[in-house]
């Protein structure tokens, strides 16, 4: 091959979560069981905007709701596949700490 420089690039994979975002908008309404927050303020143009939120008349009884059916079914069959996908790596992990060198 080539007699230049060479350059050696290595690949690390990061840990991969799925995961959902949306703004308080796209949420109001919406029933969440586990939910994280960003509460990063960020320096914006959508100064005074904010307080419209805590402003407006809110129905508490929104928290009573129970989700829609199909977003039920949805989100079962997402932990069903997240439950066999950790059994089938952990299962993997066991038998490659196993292996003799």
């Amino acid at each position: 091959m080539g007699t230049g420089p060479s350059t050696r690039i290595t690949r690390r994979q990061l840990p991969v979560t799925p995961a959902y975002a949306f703004t308080d908008f796209k949420a109001q309404g919406q029933t969440i069981d586990h939910v994280l927050v960003d509460i990063n303020w960020k320096n914006d143009i959508s100064h005074g905007r904010e307080c419209i939120r805590l402003l407006r008349d809110f129905d508490n009884d929104l928290f009573l709701q129970h989700p829609n059916e199909d977003l039920q079914i949805e989100d079962n069959r997402i932990e069903r596949l997240a439950e066999e996908t950790k059994k089938r790596f952990s299962r993997t992990d066991s038998l490659t700490e196993n292996k003799v060198p």
